[in-house]
């Protein structure tokens, strides 16, 4: 219901905000909302030639294709000056997102089909796993604690070895793994659940845990501060560590407070020990490392433990053969079986998906969330926020609802501060520590048709809320 409501709130908001717009002349048209696409230039007026200024129709019909730029120091600020057959088109400003067409083309072809073809891959092997017997042995492995975290899963269920495996992909920075394996929990967990139609317990802790996305390697942050020439681009990795780490603890405080979950059982403590003495061993051989060991330690680490995963797996199946016999099918058409399963989840997540993009596109295109964020700045600034933090301020407020657009201001960021400034390093750290909130309630509540998400969406929201406040307070003390 919180998300439904949320979902028409953004949508009518925006309409309402770009009828003003038309209405006090700041949109000339409204074409770009629909087909426009992101970073092209605005149209913001169209003349007759004699009613533009003289030097620029002198400039227009010197030039070969027609086009005159009148610089104003800035790339958004540009003015740009097209002559077409008898009026002169004017274009300024860059679109912040595809217009309403394009991101129904692309949800599809560039994020739906892709995701389609992981979801079939990495459920055909998690076929392999429950078939071969791997699954329940980790479920039984693993029980103990999980069943401390979620009561009202049975010991040795099979979401547990799911669960598992999310979370290990999520650690690992392997996000095309991450997803298939989530929604194969969410789907086991459906499973459990006695009213279809409203969010478990389980459910939601799990989205929440997924949600706070507690990441060991932050591979991609890595690569984007090397692309733009970071000093030692892996120096955001504690800091992102740290961050995500404390965003986890929180997400599993919060709601285990709701569902009263019994914080001082041993077994649990000793499992949240175990991580954390995990990560700061690890943490101590990657800081033992020089720059060049560091930069290949990190870029390799993340696919090498996807080729484990896979290899085990084979291997596995191809051992316990026997079992695969035993349910009258072989590795390779159980593997298919998986894959097929996993085509389908595709498919039912797409209209979820596509309506969640879509009222984010108008939103950003809109103006009113580039409102909203400066008036938040504003704000933070007149309290005394140092103006480093509010530069990056963006990046954060827009990460719940588009991984994509917050990249682009992280990059953004990068380049007009500098990567090593602490701009530049708030921005990752930011990038780095929070989930596209709306998104993965969209893909994962979608996958089961849960339509009552219950408390998932304030508690995730809250959770991103603290990995910001933890973000500034731990970029604060390293940098």
């Amino acid at each position: 219901m919180v998300l439904s409501r949320f979902w028409l709130s953004i949508f009518i908001a925006s309409i309402v905000f770009i009828g003003i717009a038309l209405v006090t002349g700041n949109f000339y048209t409204v074409d770009f909302l629909i087909n426009g696409k992101k970073d092209d230039k605005i149209l913001i007026a169209e003349k007759f030639p004699n009613e533009i200024p003289a030097f620029i129709a002198d400039s227009l019909s010197k030039t070969d294709d027609k086009t005159f730029v009148l610089n104003r120091n800035t790339t958004d600020a540009d003015t740009t000056f097209v002559q077409e057959t008898k009026t002169v088109k004017m274009y300024s400003g860059i679109q912040k997102a595809d217009g309403l067409l394009p991101t129904c083309k692309n949800t599809l072809l560039d994020l739906i089909l892709p995701l389609v073809a992981y979801l079939a891959f990495f459920c055909g092997l998690m076929q392999l796993l429950i078939d071969s017997g791997a699954a329940e042995k980790l479920a039984k492995l693993l029980s103990p604690i999980f069943v401390k975290v979620f009561p009202d899963i049975p010991k040795n269920h099979d979401s547990i070895s799911y669960m598992t495996l999310n979370f290990a992909a999520n650690f690992l920075g392997l996000d095309s793994a991450a997803t298939p394996f989530g929604l194969k929990a969410m789907q086991s967990l459906q499973e459990l659940n006695p009213d279809k139609d409203k969010a478990s317990n389980a459910q939601i802790m799990f989205m929440c845990l997924h949600a706070a996305g507690l990441t060991l390697i932050p591979t991609s942050i890595i690569g984007y501060r090397a692309a733009e020439n970071a000093a030692n681009p892996a120096d955001v990795m504690l800091p992102c560590i740290i961050t995500s780490f404390v965003g986890t603890i929180a997400a599993f405080v919060i709601v285990g407070i709701r569902q009263r979950i019994n914080f001082w059982s041993v077994t649990l403590l000793s499992g949240i020990f175990a991580v954390i003495g995990g990560i700061i061993g690890l943490l101590f051989y990657i800081n033992g490392l020089n720059l060049v060991e560091k930069n290949f330690f990190t870029a390799n680490l993340s696919g090498i433990m996807l080729l484990v995963i896979i290899g085990f797996t084979l291997i596995f199946s191809f051992v316990n053969e026997k079992k695969f016999a035993a349910l009258e099918t072989t590795v390779f058409d159980s593997f298919v079986a998986g894959a097929r399963n996993g085509l389908q989840t595709g498919v039912q997540i797409f209209p979820y998906v596509l309506g969640m993009l879509v009222a984010i596109s108008l939103f950003r295109n809109s103006g009113l969330f580039e409102l909203i964020s400066n008036g938040i700045a504003f704000v933070f600034a007149q309290m005394g926020v140092a103006k480093e933090i509010t530069d990056s301020l963006p990046v954060a407020i827009l990460r719940p609802f588009s991984s994509g657009g917050s990249r682009g201001f992280m990059i953004d960021a990068m380049r007009n501060a500098g990567p090593d400034s602490f701009t530049g390093r708030l921005v990752c750290i930011f990038q780095c520590s929070a989930e596209t909130t709306f998104y993965v309630i969209a893909v994962y509540f979608g996958s089961v048709n849960i339509k009552n998400t219950r408390y998932t969406l304030g508690t995730m929201l809250l959770v991103d809320l603290i990995c910001v406040l933890t973000a500034i307070f731990v970029a604060s003390w390293f940098f």
